[in-house]
C-alpha cells in the first residue's frame, strides 16, 4: 500500500492520517480565523433595526374589476419598495428630524421588501441606537405613505388611486442585528477549518520526506527494521547504558537487534555497515547503540568507526579517538592494541584514529580489506559506522566488504529522492540493503511504522511482496 494513490488523491484512511499528523497547523489556522473574526466583530459598532409594514390597496370605486385592482396594487408594490430607499424620501425624513446625515447615508440604512404574493411592503431601518432606529422608522413610514399617494395623484390636489395603510407600527428592538457574533465566529471557524485542511492535504501531497512505512515501501522492498522515537534527552544520555531497561529508545534498539536475527536465516550476518543518505540523520548514534545492544546479550561485538572524515564513535562512548583504524593500518600500533573496550557494555571499539588526507583511497586499499576480513572472523558481529552515501564514496566502498547495509533515515527530514539515490548507489556496487531504520520519529507518528510490520504479516502480503524473513520479528512485535 502506498501513501498516496497513483492519481495523487488521498483515500479516507490516508486523509485521517494527514489530519492526525498536521492537526496542530489546522487548529492554528482555525484559531487565527476566529481571532481575526473576533477582532473585526467586536470592534464594529453594533446596529439595531426597527421594522414597520404598510399595505397598498386600490380604490375599487374607480375600478370595475376588483381582481384587476389587486394585481395592479401588487405590481405597484414592487416599484414603491424600490422607492423606499430613494434619496428624495431620505431627504424628507432628514428635514423632519434634523438628522446630521446626508440623504445618501440615510438611504443606505433604509430597506424595503414586498411580502411574496401580496401588496404588503416591509420597511426596515438600521441605526446605532435602537430608539433612534424606531423614531426614524416611524417617520419613514409616514413619509412613505405620503410620498406614494403624492405620486399616484392624477393631478395636483386630486385624490390618489392608491391607498397606503400602516398595518404594523415601527418596532423597538433592543437586540443588535449586526454584527452577528455567533454567525461570524461560526463562519470564520469553518473557513479556517477548510483552509487548514486544504493546506494540510496540499502539504502532504507535496511533501517528499519520509514520514510513514509506506514511503519506505515506495522505494525498496527491504523492510523497516525499527523506528526510533525522538528523544530530547539524547545529548545528555546518548547510550542505552545511560537509560533504563524500559525506556522507549531501549525497546526500539532491542527490536532492531532482534530483527537482525531474521535478516537471512541461511547466512547469518557477521559484518554490517550502517550509513545514511546525508549527514545529520543519526547514523552514528544508531550504529553505536545497536552495537551496545548486541554486546549486552553477551555476543562478542566490535564497532569500527570508518567515518574517517567526521569520526564520532569514540567520543560518544567516552573513549580515546586518537588510536584506532588508521594507526593500525599504517603500522603505528598492533590491531589488538588499537581496540578499546567500553566497560559499561563490554563492547569492543576500533576508533577512527588520526584523520587521513585520502579516506576513500585508504578504505579501498587491500590492507583495509584484509583487516576487516580478519576482524569479522574474530567477532560474532562487526558493526561499521560509515559516512553518508551521497556526499562521498566511502560507504559504497565499505558496502562491498560487509554482508549487508542498514540505511538510517530521519523522519520528516530525509527526502524520498535522497533515499532513492542512496539505494541506487548501493545497487551500483553490489551492496545488499538489509533494511531501513527510521530515526527521530515524532511520538504521534511512531505507530505508522509498526503498521508496516502488521500489514506484511498476512500470508498473502508475504507472497505478493516476496519479502524475506527479515521482518518476522517486527511482525510479531506489532
Amino acid at each position: 500500500m502506498h501513501r498516496h494513490s497513483k492519481d495523487g488523491v488521498l483515500d479516507f484512511k490516508q486523509f485521517l492520517m494527514v489530519l492526525r499528523r498536521r492537526w496542530i497547523s489546522v487548529a492554528a489556522l482555525v484559531l487565527v480565523a476566529l481571532a481575526a473574526s473576533s477582532a473585526i466583530t467586536f470592534t464594529r459598532t453594533p446596529a439595531y433595526e426597527s421594522r414597520a409594514q404598510v399595505f397598498l390597496t386600490v380604490d375599487v370605486r374607480d375600478t370595475t374589476d376588483a381582481y384587476a385592482a389587486s394585481l395592479f396594487a401588487s405590481g405597484r408594490a414592487s416599484a414603491y419598495a424600490d422607492l423606499a430607499s430613494s434619496t428624495e424620501l431620505a431627504s424628507r425624513v432628514i428635514d423632519q428630524l434634523g438628522l446630521d446625515l446626508t440623504s445618501e447615508q440615510l438611504a443606505s440604512r433604509i430597506k424595503a421588501e414586498v411580502v411574496e404574493s401580496t401588496s404588503l411592503i416591509e420597511l426596515r431601518v438600521k441605526d446605532t441606537d435602537p430608539q433612534r432606529a424606531q423614531l426614524i422608522a416611524e417617520v419613514v413610514t409616514n413619509e412613505f405613505t405620503k410620498y406614494v399617494e403624492d405620486l399616484e395623484a392624477p393631478t395636483e390636489g386630486s385624490a390618489s388611486q392608491i391607498r397606503v395603510r400602516v398595518t404594523d407600527e415601527a418596532t423597538l428592538n433592543r437586540s443588535q442585528v449586526s454584527p452577528d457574533v455567533l454567525l461570524n465566529l461560526v463562519v470564520a471557524g469553518l473557513i479556517g477549518l477548510l483552509v487548514g485542511v486544504a493546506l494540510a492535504v496540499a502539504r502532504d501531497l507535496l511533501d517528499r520526506t519520509i514520514r510513514t512505512a509506506d514511503d519506505v515501501a515506495e522505494l525498496t522492498e527491504s523492510p523497516v527494521l525499527a523506528s526510533i522515537g525522538f528523544d530530547g534527552d539524547i545529548k545528555s544520555a546518548p547510550l542505552l547504558t545511560d537509560l533504563g531497561g524500559f525506556a522507549a529508545r531501549t525497546e526500539a534498539f532491542r527490536l532492531l537487534r532482534t530483527n537482525l536475527q531474521f535478516i537471512d536465516l541461511d547466512h547469518q550476518p557477521r559484518c554490517i555497515v550502517i550509513t545514511s543518505a546525508v549527514p545529520g540523520e543519526g547514523k552514528t548514534m544508531t550504529s553505536t547503540n545497536l552495537a551496545v545492544a548486541l554486546a549486552q546479550t553477551g555476543r562478542n561485538t566490535l564497532i569500527i568507526d570508518a567515518d574517517l572524515r567526521r569520526p564520532r564513535v569514540a567520543s560518544t562512548l567516552g573513549l580515546d579517538p586518537a588510536i584506532g583504524l588508521t594507526t593500525a593500518l599504517v603500522g603505528k600500533t598492533e590491531i589488538h592494541d588499537a581496540i578499546q573496550v567500553h566497560e559499561a557494555s563490554g563492547l569492543h571499539v576500533l576508533a577512527s584514529g588520526a584523520k587521513p588526507p585520502n579516506p576513500t583511497e585508504i578504505l579501498q586499499s587491500k590492507i583495509t580489506q584484509d583487516l576487516i576480513k580478519r576482524l569479522r572472523s574474530s567477532y560474532d558481529m562487526v558493526i561499521i559506522d560509515a559516512p553518508p552515501l551521497l556526499p562521498v564514496a566511502d560507504a559504497s566502498v565499505l558496502a562491498k566488504l560487509a554482508d549487508g547495509v542498514i540505511v538510517v533515515v530521519r523522519h520528516g527530514r530525509t527526502t524520498k529522492d535522497q533515499v532513492n539515490e542512496a539505494i541506487n548507489r548501493l545497487g551500483q556496487v553490489g551492496g545488499r540493503l538489509y533494511g531501513v531504520v527510521v530515526n527521530m520519529v515524532a511520538k504521534r507518528a511512531v505507530g505508522s511504522y509498526y503498521y508496516y510490520y502488521y500489514e506484511e504479516s498476512s500470508p498473502a502480503g508475504r507472497q505478493a511482496t516476496g519479502k524475506s524473513s527479515s521482518s518476522l520479528s517486527g511482525r510479531r512485535k506489532a
